[in-house]
């Protein structure tokens, strides 16, 4: 099963670069928690998205701010119900034109095929010192 979260979290990477909401909340469980990243990263607040429909905001809210945004993975780690991915986010802001390129990490959980918990960071670091904690945890 945890080859098929990968190839699902491929499938969301993909249609987050051709801005294809649908394609991306297609990949997310019903009753998912969102983490963006970039909400902090643009001076707002930390910002927890629940469902799919908060999801499509966080979405239309992120393609709003930016006129290109692009993913690019480097490296996946498949642990099962949960994955750890990282890469570089290259993108144009809609109004100022200033572009941006950024280190970026998620930390993703899985039931049933489709995610239930999506953390975004900006710090890859940051992100494997929280998969860190939580290996910890769960042991």
């Amino acid at each position: 099963m945890s080859q098929d979260n990968v190839e699902s979290f491929k499938r969301s990477i993909e249609a987050n670069n051709r801005r294809d909401i649908d394609a991306l909340v297609a990949e997310m469980h019903p009753e998912v928690e969102w983490h963006p990243a970039m909400a902090a990263f643009l001076g707002g607040q930390a910002t927890l998205y629940r469902g799919r429909d908060g999801v499509r905001e966080a979405l239309q809210d992120l393609y709003g701010s930016f006129a290109e945004l692009h993913l690019e993975i480097s490296e996946i780690r498949d642990l099962g119900d949960r994955l750890f991915a990282m890469g570089r986010m290259r993108g144009r802001g809609s109004g100022s034109g200033a572009e941006i390129e950024s280190p970026w990490a998620y930390l993703v959980h899985y039931r049933d095929g489709k995610a239930t918990s999506v953390r975004a960071y900006l710090d890859p670091n940051a992100a494997l010192e929280a998969l860190e904690r939580e290996q910890t945890r769960s042991h």
